[in-house]
């Protein structure tokens, strides 16, 4: 009696155990059909997005439509660069070109002033030839003189030099021979005379020594 007992007792652990296993294999089976669910494999998606980028990058007419962009962008930017470029080369030469008219307005506005000074100095060596040595010694004599130096000192300041003229050579681009005479002292061609004292003013002629020429 005892003994069927436990046989009895044996089958049923052994029916518990199957029942269990069984439960245990199909929680299992589910967990992992769930787990495949979740984790969908994309991989075909993968290659199809992995084609049409192959695809799209390999179409010549998107190339082509790119290059074109590139191409246009590149073109405005150089014109524009030209335009730059132009427009700097216009303003360097109009500033070149203001300063030479600037230079040769001041050079034409002295040069006037000069030649109305010309008389005036004329005048000054012609008195001083007048006048004899005692009355040279007078302080008015000595006044003049003094302005007369003064003035002088001032034009060679500023670029004002006399032509000299007297035993040199006559220069057609320096003197203005007004009168001839025939010399034998003397060598041909040579001023004997000045009439009127010239000037340059920086290297340029403004009043030709007016002379006379030997020979």
């Amino acid at each position: 009696m005892s003994k069927n007992n436990n046989s009895k007792k044996e089958e049923k652990k052994k029916a518990d155990e199957a029942v269990t296993q069984e439960v245990k294999t199909d929680a299992d089976a589910a967990k992992t059909a769930e787990a495949e669910d979740d984790g969908i494999d994309t991989s075909a998606d993968d290659d199809v997005v992995q084609e049409d980028i192959q695809s799209e990058s390999a179409d010549p007419k998107i190339d082509s439509e790119k290059t074109s962009k590139k191409d246009s962008k590149d073109s405005v930017i150089e014109e524009l660069q030209d335009k730059v470029k132009r427009q700097m080369a216009e303003f360097d030469n109009f500033r070149k070109r203001t300063e030479k008219e600037k230079s040769l307005m001041f050079e034409m506005g002295a040069s006037d002033i000069i030649k109305k000074l010309l008389p005036i100095i004329d005048n000054f060596e012609r008195g001083f030839k007048t006048v004899s040595d005692e009355e040279l010694e007078t302080p008015f004599a000595k006044g003049m003189d003094m302005v007369y130096k003064q003035t002088m000192k001032m034009l060679e300041d500023s670029g004002v030099l006399p032509i000299e003229a007297v035993g040199l050579e006559f220069n057609p681009d320096l003197h203005n021979a007004v009168m001839h005479v025939d010399d034998d002292s003397v060598g041909e061609s040579i001023v004997v005379e000045e009439f009127e004292k010239g000037y340059t003013y920086r290297d340029t002629v403004i009043r030709h020594s007016m002379v006379k020429v030997a020979n």
